[in-house]
């Protein structure tokens, strides 16, 4: 049987407005509190699919060569020795060349903890060579998450702990 080991949960309307001020200027308040609503959990689309899927909160529109870095909206809570990995959606990837910036997004379990609540981001390229546009609907699939479990060697004894948001442990 397969172990359950996290849960996916809205960040706060306040986070979620701070990671969306690219997108949403003052006055806008209303349309944003909308988004926020609508925003969808990340979910699994069958039985067998390892991973859990992402889903835009607005609609993008993403020629060839453009990026753009999508607050999805999602935080995630999950066992200390497990970490979400974050990939593009195969599909957006074989027909768009649909990349994310750092190629594969790592989420630690004690992300969630960290100031930005553990606002999840996602830095996405269309890197097409074939002139094709993204075109994402608002609630489109652009990403999927899998977990996995991770091991540490024997030597190891960090206990430092984590008290920033995205980038924070390199500083």
């Amino acid at each position: 049987m397969t172990r359950r080991v996290g849960q996916f949960y809205k960040v706060s309307f306040q986070e979620f407005q701070l990671g969306s001020k690219d997108f949403f200027k003052l006055g806008q308040e209303e349309e944003l509190k909308k988004v926020y609503e609508n925003i969808k959990l990340p979910k699994r689309a069958t039985k067998g699919s390892a991973g859990y899927d992402f889903f835009t909160p607005f609609a993008i529109l993403l020629k060839p060569g453009e990026t753009i870095k999508i607050p999805t909206g999602i935080r995630v809570e999950m066992e200390e020795d497990w970490v979400l990995m974050c990939y593009p959606r195969s599909g957006l990837g074989f027909k768009y060349r649909l990349q994310l910036n750092n190629t594969v997004g790592i989420i630690d379990s004690d992300y969630f903890f960290s100031d930005n609540e553990g606002h999840i981001f996602a830095k996405i390229t269309n890197d097409s060579n074939e002139d094709k546009t993204v075109d994402l609907k608002t609630g489109d699939g652009f990403m999927q998450g899998i977990f996995m479990q991770y091991g540490l060697t024997v030597d190891d004894e960090v206990n430092a702990t984590r008290n920033g948001g995205l980038g924070s442990t390199s500083k």
